[in-house]
């Protein structure tokens, strides 16, 4: 009688448990996918009769007037709601900078300056467009931010056998495209700072580091001082999702003896640790991802566009022809021209795995602004006004024509590499 090999029970350990959730709820499908259905949904109730009952909620306001935070639905969720999101991108800008990919100068080196490049073409381009306008140039930051869920997406659904090297190109530039965006808030979107309000905004930022260094993770200690350092970084005049990422700065990435993370084991039994940045990050990013970005993102597309004419009107607007040709031309133009001249040092050499056309593709798709670039156009016009309004119908219009033109091309790409390897 044969019997039956006994199996071993599959031991998790309740992070990684939790980190297989998020792999899930974090998906760069679903994100994408999420972001999509509340633009639309935005679209659409913003141009039916329901426009009365959509701009009703988005500028019903609330909140506490001593603080400044007296503020519209639309505006906690850019400034408060996209702090979450921030937050998420500091702990994992910290994480890549301490142990991933940008812990290697020359390894990171090429897609650092193509986000850098992909930052000044596009600033450029808006400049020169709208040349002579004081006003419209506020808006010169508007189309070089690259949406790192949108863009991921796009790769993710029709570029499933182009090389892994791709998306980690992208990747790292959407990262350092990130800093560069929160660098540009911090110091070109911000009238007038307060000093005590900025310095009182260190105190509970100094609890909340030293917490962190000990080990704490107990949310109900954290966050009221999370919250601390949002209120004062906003009360001081910088715009709030400077404090998400201030405060995903801080938090450890290397696991220490206090403050660690159980994430399973290995081969042998022995207990595996994380520190408290990817822990957080697969908590928080699964907030961030399934409601605070989508959330922002249907308070914010949300246009008018007023028909054909609307229409016609925004597109002979210097503001919103800036953005589409900055983000279409500019963004694939910065972003190759640099890898390209970057890439003649011997030293900088790309990935093997990597071709020009793949690299083209991925530049297009990088041409996907909209969280971010909505976001400095709220900031460099004001939420509402006419400019606004065209800035919104120049980000959602550019955005899909680079989602277009770059994922056409990598489908492309794709299918040529799925028959070579069946011909293999």
């Amino acid at each position: 009688m044969s019997i039956s090999p006994v199996r071993p029970r599959l031991r998790l350990a309740p992070h990684e448990l939790w980190r297989g959730i998020r792999s899930n709820a974090r998906s760069d499908v679903l994100g994408g996918s999420l972001l999509l259905a509340a633009t639309v949904a935005a679209l659409i109730l913003a141009n039916t009769p329901a426009v009365s009952w959509y701009e009703s909620v988005r500028d019903f306001t609330f909140g506490i007037p001593a603080l400044h935070l007296d503020l519209s639905v639309g505006a906690w969720a850019a400034d408060g709601l996209l702090a979450i999101f921030f937050f998420v991108v500091g702990l994992e800008l910290k994480e890549e900078f301490v142990t991933g990919r940008l812990r290697d100068p020359r390894q990171a080196a090429l897609p650092i300056a193509a986000a850098v490049g992909g930052v000044i073409v596009p600033a450029v381009i808006f400049a020169v467009i709208n040349l002579g306008d004081g006003d419209a140039l506020r808006g010169w930051a508007i189309p070089t931010a690259t949406d790192i869920a949108f863009a991921v997406a796009v790769i993710a659904v029709v570029g499933k056998f182009l090389p892994p090297a791709l998306r980690v190109f992208l990747l790292t530039l959407a990262i350092i495209d990130d800093l560069i965006a929160i660098t540009i808030i911090a110091t070109f979107y911000t009238d007038t700072i307060s000093l005590p309000w900025l310095t009182l905004a260190l105190l509970p930022l100094a609890g909340f580091a030293f917490l962190v260094q000990k080990g704490v993770r107990a949310w109900w200690i954290l966050l009221p001082l999370a919250i601390a350092v949002w209120v004062c970084i906003h009360a001081a005049g910088i715009h709030a999702t400077v404090a998400g990422v201030l405060l995903g700065f801080v938090v450890p990435v290397v696991p220490t003896e206090r403050a660690r993370v159980r994430a399973g084991e290995d081969a042998d039994g022995q207990p595996l640790y994380d520190g408290l940045a990817p822990h957080f990050a697969d908590r928080w990013g699964v907030v961030a991802t399934l409601f605070a970005v989508p959330v922002f993102a249907f308070f914010a597309a949300g246009v008018t566009i007023g028909g054909l004419d609307g229409l016609r009107s925004a597109l002979t607007d210097p503001i919103a022809i800036g953005i589409i040709v900055g983000l279409v031309a500019g963004k694939p133009i910065g972003i190759l021209v640099t890898t390209f001249l970057l890439s003649r040092i011997p030293a900088l050499r790309l990935d093997e795995s990597l071709r020009w056309p793949d690299l083209t593709g991925m530049a297009f798709v990088a041409g996907i602004g909209f969280t971010v670039s909505l976001l400095v156009g709220e900031l460099a016009f004001g939420a509402s006004s006419v400019a606004d309004e065209h800035v919104k119908i120049g980000v959602l219009l550019g955005s899909l024509i680079a989602a277009i033109v770059g994922g056409l091309v990598l489908a492309r790409r794709s299918a040529l590499a799925r028959r070579e390897r069946l011909d293999v």
